[in-house]
């Protein structure tokens, strides 16, 4: 994979090639032909890494750590290791964070974006000079507790897991010897105030004003088909609708990377097929593979536009706008159908549905009411009841006295339920002496 090139005057270089194609050069200056064939082999290490998308083994990322400057941006140049300031080793904290993004290749963009934002605010606060060996469990907590000065405690507690998982890197790779935020609480509860259930009456008038066909499916699918926006609704395609079984397969980049969660089948329910069918059967959208067409660019703001169709339709807007859409649908179906079926469609655990979906509706209160009423007049004759047998209990003559009163009664009850039948077999041969004739046709049920 590598080679290494002699010049005149016991000059040495490095050459390689790159993942453009390219030939590059790393030129070593006047070195012994046994160093340049260890920078060599480091040098395979770095293209491997960079080729297959993996991390560098820990004796390279340690070799790295211990570059001089020099070298170090001449590997840089390259593309071999990140770009570093003066004196930036990834023994501190802004070289190892720079280097540890950079060499996360198979990951999505959103990811990168989330390790970015963790990154500038862990070098906010410690400071890109600090050693990482210098940063204690407890300097890991006062860090979340300066975040949480800004941050929700959600936010917090997604910006813990991620510092964790950096420093868990540097562990294996064996540049610290523990990870200060091992043991750091990443404990958030829901805030119930933000938690809102949408009636359908209040998204039927959100979808009569929505500008176009699109924004009526979008909001569709995330309150009657409980989709997360904007990933699942831009992955779903026409392929994906099966018209005939009534069932829509929904792709879910969020969860695709845990095994059997790259999709899953909710059902085609009625007030996703009007809006589909609205689409599906529109001559100038022959031909597309994807449902949604007009809002897949990467900077389109679907919540910014749900906020203004929201205003279109003087509605005040809810917290949390398309989660609590798809919290509503989870919350609405669990009332008809089993707690694990509703989570296969919506492809969440029960456990998380619990915590962040679940909610308590005005609907849950009336019907506990509308059931106490139903059964109230029950509840008296099973109490009249009870004190009967009561009474019986402390009055062993009236027991006597009733048990005979049965004994005697037994036979006229007998003889009722003889005579019912007897008036039974006479309604059912009563008919028979009619003739058919007087049946008209049009009275014959169907069969």
């Amino acid at each position: 994979m590598a080679s290494i090139g002699n010049d005149t005057g016991g000059q040495r270089r490095i050459l390689f090639l790159a993942q453009d194609g390219k030939r590059k050069t790393i030129r070593l200056g006047k070195v012994p032909l046994r160093a340049a064939e260890a920078i060599k082999v480091k040098v395979e290490n770095l293209v491997a890494a960079k080729f297959s998308g993996c991390g560098w083994d820990n004796e390279t990322a340690r070799w790295v750590s211990e570059l001089t400057d020099r070298l170090a941006d001449k590997l840089a140049a390259v593309g071999l290791i990140p770009k570093q300031s003066k004196g930036a080793h990834p023994e501190r904290l802004g070289g190892f964070l720079d280097a540890y993004i950079e060499s996360r290749v198979n990951v999505k963009p959103n990811t990168i974006r989330n390790d970015k934002a963790t990154q500038k605010r862990l070098l906010k606060y410690f400071g890109p000079e600090r050693l990482l060996s210098e940063i204690s469990p407890g300097d890991a907590d006062e860090w979340r507790d300066f975040l949480l000065k800004e941050l929700s405690s959600a936010t917090v507690g997604r910006e813990v897991k991620r510092a964790r998982s950096f420093f868990r890197s540097a562990v294996r790779k064996r540049l610290i010897d523990e990870n200060p935020f091992a043991d750091v609480s990443t404990a958030s509860h829901p805030d119930p105030s933000r938690q809102y259930f949408v009636p359908t009456e209040i998204i039927q008038q959100v979808i009569e004003a929505c500008p176009d066909a699109e924004w009526r499916l979008i909001v569709a699918l995330s309150r009657y088909g409980g989709l997360r926006c904007p990933s699942e609704h831009l992955s779903l395609k026409w392929g994906n609708v099966n018209w005939e079984h009534s069932r829509i397969t929904v792709e879910s980049p969020k969860t695709e990377r845990h095994p059997g969660g790259e999709s899953r089948v909710i059902p085609l329910f009625p007030e996703l097929r009007v809006h589909l069918e609205e689409l599906f059967f529109d001559e100038k959208r022959a031909g597309t593979e994807y449902i949604i067409t007009r809002h897949r660019q990467t900077n389109a703001n679907l919540r910014t536009r749900l906020l203004r169709i929201l205003k279109r339709a003087a509605i005040e807007p809810w917290p949390k706008l398309f989660h609590n859409l798809r919290a509503s649908r989870q919350t609405e179906l669990t009332s008809r159908y089993p707690l694990h079926v509703v989570c296969k469609w919506l492809g969440n655990s029960a456990p998380i549905a619990a915590k962040h979906y679940l909610q308590v509706t005005d609907e849950h209160y009336d019907d506990a009411v509308s059931a106490a009423t139903r059964d109230a007049p029950n509840a008296g004759s099973n109490t009249e009841g009870v004190e009967g047998n009561k009474k019986a209990a402390q009055n062993p003559a009236h027991e006597v006295a009733q048990n005979a009163a049965q004994h005697a009664a037994a036979p006229s009850r007998t003889e009722s339920q003889e005579t019912k039948e007897a008036r039974k077999n006479r309604a059912i041969l009563l008919p028979n002496a009619f003739t058919c004739d007087s049946v008209p046709d049009s009275q014959v049920p169907p069969r």
